[in-house]
């Protein structure tokens, strides 16, 4: 969906109630409402109109070094082409691979890898090079996260 088709769908009321829910997915209907100066029961049709077309998805996030996830890297693949789908299967189903997309430029798949230790870190390496048809493999150790958002308006 273009930019364009987005606005069409979602108004600025939509747009006000997602952005609020970004900052706090906890908040009320009746606090949303307050803060855009509509009703409860209008914020809570737009909201339900919202999660039944796609448009909004209400899901919590763990802090994962709560849970003790303290290691995370960015591993890029490059891939015989003919075979990127196959590929994509593999790596989608490795647990700890929690991210997988497709890219431009000299690496074809990106994976985000979240796991408690650098020996994990490590074993799901040695998995990934075991999978058939990687040409080559990038591994980045994320040090710092310096901005992780969910905020997209």
């Amino acid at each position: 969906m273009s930019s364009e088709e987005f606005d069409s769908v979602i108004d600025e009321l939509d747009k006000g109630i997602i952005k609020q829910l970004s900052k706090n997915g906890r908040m009320s209907f009746a606090e949303i409402a307050s803060e855009l100066d509509v009703t409860e029961k209008t914020v809570r049709k737009r909201y339900n109109q919202m999660v039944d077309n796609n448009i909004l998805e209400v899901v919590g996030v763990v802090n994962p070094i709560t849970i003790g996830i303290k290691v995370s890297a960015i591993v890029q693949v490059q891939v015989v082409p003919q075979y990127i789908d196959e590929v994509i299967t593999s790596l989608t189903n490795i647990p700890v691979i929690r991210y997988v997309t497709t890219l431009t430029g000299e690496y074809q798949l990106l994976g985000q890898v979240n796991v408690r230790s650098y020996e994990e870190l490590n074993e799901t390496v040695k998995k990934i090079y075991q999978i058939p048809h990687i040409q080559s493999t990038n591994v980045l150790v994320q040090m710092d996260v310096h901005k992780n958002t969910f905020e997209y308006l």
